[in-house]
């Protein structure tokens, strides 16, 4: 939901802050042991992801040192804002903090850089496009882009681009003819496309033209709750047939205002998803931050003034009176939590495991290659 920077000041934290020993969950001790284990030795993904609530504030290393502990492999992070000229900044900065703290981090380049994070115990990081403005100037950037390492795009974002109607957009008039060359352009260059914030028509003509599978990375179900951003039975359904992923947020559209989202509306979101697209085809995109959100009078003002900014620019959602994340399911834990939900719930093993990061991990390698 929002967009973060990466400037200058945060590259500047402290190298020992960042290679702090990476720990799981601290409530994993307190979980049955095969839980404990399932968690410790499955990959975990993050569909859409921040590592820090700020990305424009020096971390402290207690607060990188919590983030490590999540036991999260990767993360798709949004490396995007409407800008061209901002956007090559932050992926350049990026790529400067990984250099600099190697230890820590990785860029997902490539497939088999996911396993390579879980093995050497490093957040890898999936650059990773909301923004859709940059690219309907010059679709050619999207070339552009993927040779810089961005390899998941959205093709629009809740209003009207070139490439189609968002899912705000009331017109509901499906993919365009720019959108239908995009398409094949991400799937040439093995880019994999990005339909969470499409309009019903843009996502359903989108999933027919393309030729691999595609990604719901952040959304919720329609059938447990209509909202814009929730995604109806008949998409989940067709998105299973053809490969794709679904990931569920952990947004307040869960759920009707003025009803605070718990874990309870998470898993029924869950739930529902691998209901109408079996288990092979369901995770977590949490449109969050692995960092614990604190409601501070500061970011009280911060989450304030976003939701203000947004809807002053027409791209805020109905329901953005409440405050962009659920409370408990709230930090480095929250993957943990709903792995223990879901054993609740009377899934099997091999389903959460499915669910916190092997469904992602598969059809990254479908759509990119298993290189």
């Amino acid at each position: 939901m929002r967009r973060r920077d990466f400037n200058l000041s945060v590259l500047r934290t402290s190298a020992a802050a960042l290679i702090a020993p990476r720990l799981f969950a601290r409530g994993l001790a307190d979980s049955a042991p095969s839980q404990a284990s399932l968690y410790a030795n499955a990959i975990v993904i993050d569909s859409l992801c921040s590592p820090f609530i700020a990305m424009d504030v020096l971390p402290s290393a207690e607060t990188v040192a919590a983030v490590r502990q999540s036991g999260i492999t990767a993360i798709n992070f949004t490396a995007s804002v409407p800008v061209f000229e901002d956007t090559i900044n932050i992926l350049a900065n990026l790529q400067y903090l990984v250099e600099h703290c190697s230890d820590a981090f990785l860029i997902v380049r490539r497939y088999s850089d996911i396993a390579r994070a879980k093995r050497e115990n490093k957040i890898g990081i999936m650059p990773g496009f909301q923004e859709t403005q940059f690219l309907e100037e010059d679709a050619d950037r999207i070339t552009t882009f993927r040779r810089l390492g961005v390899r998941i795009m959205q093709i629009t974002y809740n209003n009207r681009s070139i490439f189609g109607d968002g899912c705000l957009e009331p017109g509901n008039a499906g993919l365009s003819k720019a959108g239908v060359t995009a398409i094949r352009k991400m799937n040439e260059l093995g880019v994999a496309v990005d339909l969470s914030h499409s309009g019903y028509r843009t996502t359903t003509e989108a999933i027919a033209q393309s030729a691999k599978p595609v990604l719901i990375t952040h959304s919720g179900c329609a059938a447990v709750y209509a909202h814009p951003r929730n995604k109806p039975d008949d998409i989940l359904k067709s998105l299973a047939e053809r490969g794709g992923y679904f990931g569920v947020y952990l947004m307040p559209y869960l759920v009707a205002s003025p009803t605070v989202p718990t874990r309870e509306h998470v898993l029924d979101h869950v739930i529902h998803a691998i209901n109408a697209c079996g288990a092979d085809h369901v995770g977590i995109g949490s449109d969050g931050a692995i960092e614990k959100t604190v409601l501070t009078p500061e970011q009280k003002a911060s989450f304030d003034k976003e939701i203000a900014r947004r809807k002053q620019l027409g791209i805020g959602a109905p329901g953005e009176d409440r405050y962009p994340y659920v409370p408990d399911v709230n930090g480095p834990d929250h993957m943990q939590i709903i792995a223990a939900e879901l054993a609740k719930r009377g899934q099997s093993s091999s389903v959460i495991e499915k669910v916190l990061g092997a469904n992602f991990q598969r059809v990254i390698g479908d759509i990119w290659g298993k290189d």
